[in-house]
């Protein structure tokens, strides 16, 4: 009873605030012009949507983590970053190694294609690892200046088939972000303390610009804690930190108008833990007959190389060209288990290429991407030839091609379609042979602009998941023809932009979006002691509504999300284990500009998930919980403590003993964490 009555709260909640927001008077289209409106976190450009454009006026659920917040939330961990992002969730543990992300019901580390169903980038990188009771994602957040989260399948026109969940997109930083106006080189020095338990970040960022056309950028951090402690006081074990991380990027620029851009990068992360528990996705004790502790050295290293040339005086080539490496490694050691003394790996090679030409008239605009994407990933398994984690490789090539038609600046038909080739090859497993499959994924989508204030849009998009390595190539499925997984889903909803309000420069905006995700052939997996192991048995549905608001003004700022989702396996006939349950998420905060000192408030209410499959191995219910944290930051603008920055949290005030549903740990308690930071330019 007190689920229900929580969610009817949020949901009351979040309909009368979409019905206050239609209410509020409305500013013409010339007002809107003539004013200088704030950015709000609604009216942040999206860079990785096809053409360019503030996320209210995308047909897609879009939302844009910048500088701003990672300061502001100071994350030790991507989780801690992504916390109030509608529909997203960490899936796995707060524990470093044990995270992974989960998009509207989709995404957890239990299973090999859980990893799959949501795409990861990093600077155009595709990112995947995948290990029995791991996270998929090892880096650490200091190391990017934004996140940009496109939730639901649409997105798997421009990144790749079987984004069923969404794309993640995460931009590391560059040289520009600390050198000012005819500064030629800068150093910026970091540090942070966090008190659950004794954590500190050392971070140094030496940015140079030796001439106006080149720039360099050199990152290091290190990033080291102990075992943190849950509200209750209970020591979660495994949960330490020691992590140091690296960046280094070049970027040149040359060309008429220097509209061409040559970069290279590379990035590095590394964690040694000894005595970790090998499940670090959930408690497990080795005295209970778990899987016990191991020594581990995981590897992150990323390096990219890429060509843009904008030519804005040629409508045919706004040319992207990417090169990438990835390798990721597991080396485990000293394993209570004996066969889990094993190097697990994971290295991607992959080249994309796209370009877009435009077309305009009198009342239109038209622009046309087409592109090609090709991946070659080598799985590894050393030290060991069990059946489990699959040596293999994996090549994939596909074509993609999008238009985005924009009629008189108010009507913008988007539509697009997909397809990839991929073959997977066994390396020394008996009896096992090579597997071919293809997938086609296009998409529709319209987004209309009655006027200023309000907008109506709505998508369909059908995306096809390939099997992995790990599902064909596993002893248990050996000799079975895995199909594609297959999704269509149906988005629609509305946008409210209002000015004007209380003052001549202020905003506020509000998004609605409702979603219906229907999946076929769902690769099921059935555990170690069945056979086959997987098989495209299954099928799900996934549905709900995603609330987004934000206000803007010079000194006061809000925003809010409420996310209702509901998950059903229908093969089973009962809930889908992976959907989180409905939350709101609020901030609210102020400015002091006279005293560069901006201060808030943030809080989470999260209801109980008592929608589970209730068998013994699946995820066991939760209670609902609220949780909020208190700011302070302080960045003067000039004068003598010009490029000094200092900021104060409070993150579980109230120090609520909690846990979230995709977890298999109890949350962090009461957390107070501080953060000095100083630039010198020249």
């Amino acid at each position: 009873m007190t689920g229900l009555l929580a969610r009817n709260r949020l949901i009351a909640l979040g309909g009368a605030g979409a019905l206050s927001f239609l209410l509020l008077p409305t500013a013409s289209a010339q007002q809107a012009a003539d004013n200088t409106v704030g950015v709000t976190a609604l009216q942040r450009l999206i860079v990785g949507a096809g053409v360019d454009k503030v996320a209210i006026d995308t047909p897609q659920s879009v939302t844009v983590v910048d500088q701003e917040d990672l300061d502001r939330e100071q994350p030790a961990t991507v989780g801690e970053a992504l916390e109030q992002v509608p529909g997203v969730n960490v899936s796995g543990s707060d524990r470093l190694l044990g995270q992974s992300i989960n998009i509207r019901g989709i995404g957890g580390p239990e299973t090999g294609g859980e990893e799959g169903r949501i795409i990861i980038n990093i600077d155009g990188a595709t990112k995947y690892f995948e290990q029995y009771r791991m996270g998929g994602l090892f880096t650490d957040p200091e190391l990017f200046k934004r996140v940009e989260v496109l939730r639901g399948p649409a997105s798997s026109t421009l990144y790749g088939p079987g984004a069923l969940g969404g794309v993640v997109n995460f931009t590391t930083k560059d040289a520009s972000d600390f050198l000012d106006e005819g500064e030629t080189a800068a150093l910026k020095l970091k540090s942070t303390y966090d008190s659950n338990t004794d954590g500190w970040l050392g971070s140094a960022i030496l940015a140079w610009r030796p001439v106006d056309n080149f720039e360099f950028l050199a990152a290091g951090n290190y990033r080291k804690a102990d075992a943190y402690e849950a509200g209750s006081g209970a020591v979660i074990p495994g949960s330490e930190i020691d992590a140091p991380s690296g960046l280094v990027k070049g970027t040149w620029r040359f060309g008429e108008m220097s509209e061409q851009t040559l970069r290279a990068s590379y990035m590095h992360w590394t964690t040694s833990a000894d005595d970790q528990y090998y499940n670090q996705t959930g408690i497990d004790d080795p005295a209970t007959g778990g899987f016990g502790t191991v020594d581990r050295e995981v590897t992150d290293k990323t390096a990219i190389i890429s060509y843009e040339n904008a030519a804005s005086d040629n409508p045919w080539i706004d040319l992207r060209i990417n090169a990438s490496f990835s390798d990721i490694v597991n080396d485990q050691t000293n394993a209570t288990v004996p066969s889990l003394n094993r190097v697990f790996g994971y290295r991607t090679y992959e080249f994309e290429a796209e370009n877009t030409f435009d077309y305009t008239g009198d009342r239109f605009e038209n622009y046309l991407t087409f592109g090609s994407q090709t991946a070659y990933q080598e799985r590894t398994t050393l030290r060991s030839t069990a059946g489990t984690h699959p040596q293999g490789t994996d090549f994939q090539t596909g074509v993609f091609v999008q238009n985005e038609f924009i009629w008189d600046e108010r009507l913008t038909l988007i539509g697009g379609l997909r397809f990839d080739y991929q073959k997977l090859e066994p390396t020394d497993i008996a009896g096992a042979e090579a597997k071919e499959h293809t997938a086609f994924s296009p998409k529709i989508a319209a987004h209309y602009r009655f006027n200023e204030t309000f907008a109506v849009f709505g998508s369909i998009a059908h995306t096809e998941r390939l099997p992995t390595i790990d599902e064909v190539f596993d002893s248990g499925a050996l000799g079975l023809d895995l199909d594609k997984e297959k999704s269509n889903n149906f988005e629609g909803g509305f946008a409210v932009s209002l000015y004007n309000l209380a003052q001549p420069s202020d905003a506020l905006e509000f998004k609605a979006t409702g979603f219906y995700n229907r999946i076929e052939d769902l690769i099921l997996d059935h555990g170690r002691s069945a056979f086959p192991r997987y098989s495209n048995t299954g099928r799900a549905r996934i549905y709900g509504v995603e609330l987004e608001a934000a206000y803007e003004s010079d000194h006061l700022f809000a925003s809010a999300a409420y996310t209702y989702t509901i998950g059903d396996d229908l093969t089973a006939g009962v809930p889908l284990g992976t959907v989180a349950p409905h939350e709101f998420s609020a901030t609210l905060g102020g400015r002091l500009p006279q005293y560069d000192v901006s201060f808030g408030w943030t809080g989470r209410f999260v209801a109980e998930q008592d929608r589970v499959r209730g068998g013994r191995f699946d995820r066991q219910p939760t209670e609902a919980f609220h949780v909020h944290d208190l700011f302070v930051d302080w960045k003067p603008d000039e004068g003598r403590f010009r490029n000094l920055e200092a900021s104060f949290r409070v993150d579980n005030v109230f120090n609520e003993d909690y846990r979230e549903y995709l977890s298999g740990t109890p949350a962090k308690g009461r957390t107070f964490k501080i953060t000095l930071a100083k630039k010198f330019g020249v």
